[in-house]
């Protein structure tokens, strides 16, 4: 699937890695983000999408 938002895509490729430090470190920048109005509902809504469809790998 393609992702608009970079940081989407960044959540992805760090699930698929199975760094789950880093996924937590981006869905946390991006919540903050849309707190202060700076990023859009649209990518939070992106964001969650991938969250829930995109499996973490093995790794850690």
């Amino acid at each position: 699937m393609d992702y608009k938002h970079q940081s989407v895509r960044d959540l992805v490729a760090a699930k698929r890695r199975g760094d789950r430090e880093e996924a937590r470190r981006i869905t946390t920048g991006v919540t903050r983000r849309y707190d202060v109005g700076q990023a859009t509902g649209d990518e939070i809504i992106e964001l969650g999408q991938a969250d829930v469809r995109v499996p973490f790998e093995a790794g850690e």
